[in-house]
C-alpha cells in the first residue's frame, strides 16, 4: 500500500532540478512509474516527494541527427516500438522494445526511468551498450554526456548526481556494412540472460571490422566485453565464425554473471555463449544485406 506523498510538477528540467537539490533523498523523480510505485506499494522504499517531470516538454521527442539518433528520455517503450526513425535507423532496438516486459510496462515505461533505475534484469542498457550510446544529463547549471558504459554503476545505481536528470539518449546511427543483434532468454517475466552484438565489416566486406559484444541480466549490471571483442576484430568472417565459440566463453568469464532465482552462474555462462553465437550469424547476414542492399 502506498503511503502518503507530494506531487512536484516542474515545468522545466531546471525547476526539476531544483527540486532535487531541495529535497535531496526524500525526493525521486517520476516518469512511467512502472518500477518506482511498484517498490514503494512493496514498501521498499518511501519519498516524501515525487517530481513529476511529464509536463517538461519535448523530452519524449525522437528525431534523426547528422550522426545519430536522438531519443528523448521520456519516450515510452510503445513509442519506440512504433517509432518511424527507430524502426528504420535501429531495428534492433525497435525489436528489443516490442519485447520488454509486457504490454502494460510497454504502454506507460519510459527509456529514461528503465535506465535510471538501473534493475539489472532489465534489456534496453544492455543493447544501447552494443550500440555505442551516450546518455545527456541536465541539472540547474548544464548538462553533460556520459557514455553508457559509464552509466550504469551498479545493481539499482548509476552515475547520476542527485540533482541531474536524464534527458537524452544519442545513439549513432549505423555504419554501412554493419549488423546488430540483441537475444535474450528467461522463463520468468524478467530475462535471465541478454546478449548483444553490433558488428560492422570492412570495406571489402570479408573482414570484421569494429565488434562490440554486451552482456546483461546475469549480474548487477550489463557490461561490455572487450576481451570477446578484440577475438573478432581484424579477423575474416570465417575465421571469426570459428572463434565465435571461444569469444563467447569469454565473454561468459567476463559477466561477472550470479546464481540467483533466475539461474545458476554455471547456467547462465552457457546461455552467454549460445547466445553470442547465435547473434554472431544474425549480424553477419545483416552486414552483408547492407552491403547487397
Amino acid at each position: 500500500m502506498l503511503r502518503r506523498f507530494r506531487l512536484e510538477e516542474p515545468e522545466t528540467v531546471q525547476e526539476a532540478s531544483q527540486l532535487l537539490a531541495r529535497h535531496g533523498e526524500a525526493a525521486r523523480i517520476y516518469a512511467g512509474g512502472t518500477e518506482l510505485l511498484l517498490v514503494m506499494k512493496e514498501g521498499l522504499a518511501h519519498y516524501e516527494r515525487l517530481v513529476n517531470v511529464k509536463k517538461i516538454p519535448h523530452l519524449d521527442e525522437v528525431k534523426l541527427t547528422d550522426g545519430f539518433v536522438s531519443i528523448g528520455a521520456l519516450s515510452t517503450h510503445r513509442q519506440l516500438l512504433f517509432s518511424p526513425v527507430v524502426r528504420r535507423h535501429l531495428p534492433a532496438f525497435a525489436g528489443m522494445e516490442a519485447n520488454v516486459a509486457n504490454i502494460r510496462v510497454r504502454e506507460v515505461g519510459t527509456i529514461g526511468g528503465n535506465l535510471c533505475f538501473a534493475e539489472p534484469h532489465a534489456d534496453p542498457g544492455t543493447l544501447l551498450l552494443a550500440l555505442g550510446a551516450k546518455v545527456i544529463a541536465a541539472k540547474n547549471t548544464g548538462q553533460r554526456e556520459i557514455l553508457i558504459e559509464k552509466f550504469f554503476v551498479d545493481a539499482y545505481e548509476t552515475c547520476l548526481e542527485p540533482d541531474e536528470l536524464l534527458t537524452e539518449i544519442r545513439v549513432p546511427r549505423l555504419p554501412a556494412r554493419s549488423g546488430v543483434a540483441y537475444l535474450k532468454f528467461g522463463y520468468l517475466e524478467r530475462p535471465s540472460v541478454g546478449v548483444a552484438l553490433f558488428l560492422s565489416l570492412d570495406g571489402n566486406g570479408k573482414s570484421v571490422g569494429d565488434a562490440r559484444i554486451a552482456v546483461g541480466c546475469v549480474g548487477p549490471t550489463a557490461r561490455r566485453i572487450q576481451e570477446a571483442e578484440s577475438l573478432l576484430e581484424g579477423k575474416s568472417v570465417d575465421e571469426a565464425s570459428r572463434l565465435i565459440a571461444e569469444a563467447g566463453a569469454a565473454a561468459a568469464r567476463a559477466s561477472q554473471a550470479i546464481s540467483d532465482l533466475h539461474g545458476s552462474q554455471d547456467y547462465k555462462e552457457h546461455i552467454v555463449g549460445v547466445l553470442l553465437k547465435r547473434a554472431f550469424r544474425q549480424a553477419v547476414e545483416q552486414c552483408r544485406q547492407r552491403v547487397e542492399g
